[in-house]
């Protein structure tokens, strides 16, 4: 429990969390994948968090933070979004009667961008890249007075993923290791914490693409990092500019940061697909990507990696999983 003290998470709220989440995004399974295990040289467990209507964890933090604006009196929400935060807080808000504005870069994931006006929201595209998108969100927040959702620094973002951590602390006695995405760090952070306080032994690493390192060079140093472009095609975890408080809280919560290649992440896709029959999106593959490159680490090992979303474009999945599985049996 050493250090706990000092995050900003705290667990009584991660725990009254529960109940303000739609049950459609808690309990998610837990599926223990042998063929996968075989293939990896380890025991995986496959946290499965796109079975809900945003296909993606972030409903869970969504949920949190539009049933605490309701509670203040919010009539309208924004964000910036790469695409699930922006998914989730349109169907969180729209449960709850909130108005929902989602920023994206003009880059965004066009799948993505169709569903979050499926849910209802105003969609506004700005930019190249999420900081980009970011600094608009706090721009209309500002103009308007709407309540600005900035994902990872927004602490109820990071209460509500942390009920994932809850999950795999309560249904895995036997885990050794945890493998979390992580981008602004909502997800690893919330993981990180409810897993450090329920069961203290387990090792919680964090991974990051190679092409979009920014928080994993923050993590390393010790101070915030900040980077010039991204290079990645896990878009749900590609940022520059890290937030000193998730920093602070990573720092604490985190065993390591590793990064991983595009190669890997493809491969983890592919590895996901052939052996547990899932499709994934690229960031929801990071863990597996992780265990590719350094088997040795994981091997014997009890592990766990979240499957973090799903909303990947058909065409890209094609590209990536399908067709070099397609050569490769050729």
């Amino acid at each position: 429990m050493s250090g706990l003290d000092r995050v900003r998470l705290q667990l009584d709220r991660v725990r009254a969390a529960v109940g303000e989440i739609d049950p459609v995004f808690l309990d998610t399974p837990a599926l223990p994948c042998a063929p996968l295990g075989r293939a990896l040289g380890c025991s995986v467990t496959l946290k499965v968090e796109t079975l809900n209507p945003v296909r993606s964890f972030k409903g869970r933090g969504t949920e949190t933070v539009a049933a605490l604006a309701r509670n203040n009196g919010v009539a309208r929400m924004v964000c910036a979004s790469a695409g699930n935060l922006g998914q989730a807080l349109a169907y969180s808000g729209a449960r709850r009667g909130l108005r929902v504005t989602v920023v994206a870069a003009r880059t965004a994931n066009p799948l993505k961008l169709r569903q979050i006006a499926a849910f209802g929201a105003d969609v506004r595209l700005d930019g190249e890249d999420i900081e980009d998108a970011r600094l608009l969100a706090r721009e209309i927040a500002q103009a308007d007075g709407a309540y600005l959702v900035e994902d990872s620094l927004d602490l109820a973002t990071c209460e509500g993923a942390a009920t994932i951590g809850l999950e795999i602390a309560r249904d895995d006695p036997g885990l050794d290791v945890v493998l979390v995405a992580v981008g602004g760090g909502a997800l690893a952070s919330g993981v990180g914490y409810a897993v450090r306080s329920l069961a203290e032994h387990v090792e919680v690493i964090g991974i990051q693409p190679a092409g979009a390192p920014a928080m994993a060079l923050s993590w390393r140093q010790g101070t915030v990092v900040e980077t010039d472009r991204i290079e990645t095609i896990a878009d749900g975890v590609a940022g520059r500019c890290p937030i000193p408080e998730v920093l602070d809280d990573l720092l604490v919560l985190l065993d390591d940061v590793v990064l991983v290649r595009e190669d890997s992440i493809k491969a983890g896709m592919r590895a996901l697909h052939e052996h547990a029959g899932l499709v994934v999106e690229p960031s929801a593959a990071l863990g597996i990507a992780a265990v590719l490159e350094q088997p040795e680490r994981f091997a014997g090992r009890q592990v766990t990696t979240i499957l973090c979303g799903s909303n990947v474009d058909p065409a890209d999945f094609a590209r990536w999983v399908l067709e070099p599985a397609t050569r490769d049996d050729g």
